[in-house]
């Protein structure tokens, strides 16, 4: 790669394999900038892309043992390290902790700032039980970190943001970049398998409803789950305790652990259904959780819990169906199981939405652009 670097992106939080941080990182290559990146994980689990190789580099750690920790402690430490280190035409902080520091630096060295925020980051704490550790003055840093992030985010060059709800509203330079699929990182379902199997792709803890998945695979018992996520060390010993309860389930509920977006969706192939169970919570009450999008991509079937704009998006899409607790969501699988010709109806009109709605290369074309101008 060429000793000028155009993009720094800096995730002290979210590791290689997070499927934002793919997605946006194949948006700038494609643009034909050149992108290092400063994040935890492995290598082998960074985006990719053959034609732009040469144009993207992976920056590697100088401390290994901080480099993997998800603590807190670690994070920031991470992301004042990181900062210190990037020498791109514009830092690009995707993680809260690092928006500060990526500020100060961008002044001083009279560079350009771009933050992004996945997610609602000061309500998503509300969900996190470490937030509370401590007589919650873990809570409390976090909180308050969040809100200075908050405030150096709308005087960035561009804020972007992966939803309408997502803050600050009164950016400077605010541009909605939501977690629309991109295709060549996902795997069709395309025929169904002979055993019903249903599907789950992304964090697992139970706010976003980890037991209560189980709940339905514990019902279900003529399906097979595949579960892609790392699991929360807070929900750790439940799915212990549910596979000590359940030692005849372990051939047909697999968890695969945290994978790079390309693998984690090949276990899409030959599955009939997509689960989406987060509960509501004030994180999550206005959202649209990426894996609908995806679900709809790649041809599975959605279940999901009431959510109002889940509610919304599978009403208007026709791609799946609405239920509250998992006894429901046990009877949908089951009657889908007795009733496959109207699953593959349903599997066809998501497909079909998605194809003629989500227009993914338009929104990440027009984040991109955005970026190219920041190195003019």
């Amino acid at each position: 790669m060429s000793q000028k670097i155009d993009i720094s992106i800096i995730s002290s939080g979210a590791n290689l394999a997070d499927a934002r941080l793919h997605r946006l990182t194949r948006a700038l290559l494609r643009a034909g900038l050149s992108v290092e990146i400063f994040a935890p994980g492995l290598a082998k689990d960074a985006p990719t892309t053959t034609e732009n190789s040469q144009r993207l580099l992976i920056r590697k750690p100088l401390f290994s043992a901080a480099w993997s920790r998800t603590n807190l402690l670690a994070r920031y430490h991470r992301s004042r390290l990181f900062v210190i280190r990037a020498r791109g035409r514009v830092t690009y902080a995707i993680s809260p902790e690092a928006v500060a520091p990526a500020y100060a630096q961008t002044k001083l060295w009279r560079r350009k700032l771009a933050v992004d925020f996945f997610e609602d980051y000061l309500r998503l704490l509300n969900d996190r039980a470490w937030a509370s550790k401590y007589f919650g003055i873990l809570g409390w840093i976090a909180r308050s970190d969040t809100k200075s992030a908050l405030w150096f985010a709308k005087r960035a060059h561009l804020t972007t943001v992966a939803d309408v709800q997502v803050p600050p509203f009164d950016a400077r330079n605010r541009l909605v970049v939501r977690n629309l699929p991109d295709l060549s990182m996902l795997t069709k379902s395309g025929e169904r398998s002979a055993t019903p199997r249903a599907i789950y792709i992304g964090d697992l803890r139970k706010s976003r409803g980890l037991q209560a998945m189980l709940r339905v695979a514990e019902l279900a018992t003529d399906w097979e789950f595949d579960f892609v996520g790392g699991i929360a060390p807070a929900d750790q010993g439940d799915v212990d305790q549910w596979f000590r309860a359940n030692p005849s389930s372990q051939s047909r509920v697999r968890f695969h652990g945290k994978l790079a977006p390309h693998d984690s969706w090949k276990v899409a192939a030959g599955a009939w259904v997509g689960l989406s169970l987060l509960e509501n919570t004030p994180a999550f009450v206005e959202a649209v959780p990426s894996k609908l999008y995806e679900y709809m991509s790649v041809g599975v079937a959605t279940v999901s819990s009431p959510l109002p704009r889940c509610i919304e998006l599978i009403d208007l899409s026709r791609s799946g169906a609405i239920e509250t607790t998992p006894e429901d969501v046990a009877r949908r699988l089951k009657y889908w199981r007795q009733s496959p010709a109207e699953l593959d109806r349903i599997r066809e009109q998501a497909s079909k939405w998605a194809g003629e709605n989500l227009n993914s290369e338009r929104e990440y074309s027009l984040f991109a652009a955005e970026m190219v101008k920041l190195t003019r």
